[in-house]
């Protein structure tokens, strides 16, 4: 498979500033020399805690964060859906034209509702009419209205109840073999991320400390903070594809 995503050696630091003068007394190494690569048609789960730095890694590759250093290549368009669905979306726009906006005159915003499963109704509402799974399709459907190569999903289904977070999961599952996509899942939940990905990086502190294959990185795990990620979450110890 090509790749889709290339990250070389990237770096995104915070100066720390002091005094006066604002002089920089350090920095926040918020990316810290990241490599990965995202292949057409899967799905890499990008996991850790808050403050990892892996949102802000999502920003660099969507083009919203400069990056302090190294390289970013990408070989297609980028869709990204945000963890807040109510705060992603203008509350003084309908949908419709919050999806005529993102397609610009490209795919109807009646098909794009249908294809989250959403009907044509919803069309003259505006967000807060909404619940917060019918909003998070809705940012599905703006974000694959760009026609996309790569969706990004940031922490994405968190915000959600356990019913919903599963219904969502089961719809970008269903996009992404339906419109050719690949998914860059970015969670701090491994029990999410275990039902969704292929590969897994998992970041700390900025960096990579684990990459691999899903099931092997969640079975046999290589860092002692992979495994301290997975012992807060009892249900990864039951065998993938078994019931938890």
């Amino acid at each position: 498979m090509d790749e889709l995503i290339e990250i070389r050696d990237l770096r995104v630091w915070f100066p720390i500033r002091k005094g006066v003068f604002s002089r920089t007394i350090g920095y926040v190494k918020a990316v810290d020399g990241v490599s990965f690569a995202l292949r057409r048609g899967e799905t890499l789960g990008v996991v850790g805690e808050s403050g990892s730095g892996k949102s802000t890694l999502a920003r660099v590759i969507a083009g919203l964060q400069k990056p302090t250093g190294g390289e970013v290549r990408l070989g297609g368009r980028i869709g990204m859906v945000f963890q807040d669905p109510l705060g992603s979306l203008n509350p003084r726009m309908t949908v419709r034209s919050t999806l005529d906006e993102a397609s610009r005159g490209g795919e109807s915003a009646a098909w794009l509702l249908e294809t989250v499963g959403l009907d044509a109704t919803a069309l003259d509402k505006y967000p807060h009419e909404f619940s917060g799974g019918q909003r998070q399709r809705i940012c599905i459907a703006r974000a694959i209205a760009v026609r996309p190569d790569v969706l990004i999903c940031d922490e994405a289904v968190s915000a959600l109840d356990l019913q919903i977070r599963s219904q969502i999961l089961d719809l970008l599952s269903d996009l992404k073999s339906r419109l050719g996509l690949s998914l860059l899942f970015i969670t701090h939940d491994l029990g999410v991320v275990q039902h969704i990905a292929d590969r897994i990086i998992v970041m700390h502190r900025g960096k990579v400390v684990e990459e691999g294959d899903c099931e092997r990185v969640l079975r046999e795990p290589r860092a002692d903070y992979t495994r301290s990620l997975i012992d807060a979450v009892p249900s990864i110890g039951v065998p993938l594809g078994g019931v938890a």
